[in-house]
């Protein structure tokens, strides 16, 4: 059990036997009365988004998340399977609970995935991946200015801007935080 004075994003609370992560919270303390806690909560599941008012000092399970290392395996329609790299056990997730990290998943590669209660509730990649540039439009002659860019199309699928110097065949280093071009490797 955990009170309300010790909410903080990206928790995991048990409501309604639903699992439930917050998104973010916000005390509040009305001009008369008790003050209050407004959250905004996303059901792990099926992705819905509840507003919920707790108040001050209110009760609520909170659930223990366990990050394992897993070797993302392949997809099948809108299915990801992962194995968990010490018991060789497999989890399915849908798209929506890999969420941002389909833009720079690749076959065998391994991330960390969320655990609750036996069930895998979503992705973290590490901050830095190194992919392979498949399509990049040639820089312009004359086109020099100061921290020019480009878009260019990664072997995952996702776009990002990079220099003009880019070509395709290129790997880059690539911020997974903020979708953003770091370096080029080779």
């Amino acid at each position: 059990m955990v009170s309300t004075s010790e909410f903080r994003n990206g928790m995991v609370l048990r409501l309604d036997g639903a699992l439930f992560a917050m998104v973010e919270f916000e005390p509040f303390k009305p001009g008369k009365g008790a003050a209050v806690v407004r959250t905004r909560l996303k059901n792990v599941k099926t992705g819905a988004v509840i507003d919920r008012t707790f108040r001050s000092g209110d009760k609520v399970d909170d659930v223990r998340l366990e990050r394992r290392e897993m070797q993302y395996l392949y997809k099948s329609d809108d299915i990801y399977f992962f194995m968990d790299r010490e018991t060789y056990d497999q989890f399915e997730l849908m798209a929506e609970t890999v969420g941002n990290a389909l833009k720079y998943l690749k076959e065998n590669e391994v991330v960390d995935v969320l655990v609750a209660e036996h069930s895998a509730i979503g992705v973290e990649l590490p901050i830095f991946v190194e992919l392979t540039v498949t399509k990049a439009d040639p820089g312009v002659r004359g086109d020099t200015v100061s921290g020019a860019t480009k878009p260019a199309v990664l072997e995952t699928g996702a776009s990002i801007q990079v220099p003009l110097f880019v070509e395709p065949g290129d790997v880059l280093k690539v911020d997974t935080r903020t979708d953003a071009y770091v370096e080029r490797v080779s």
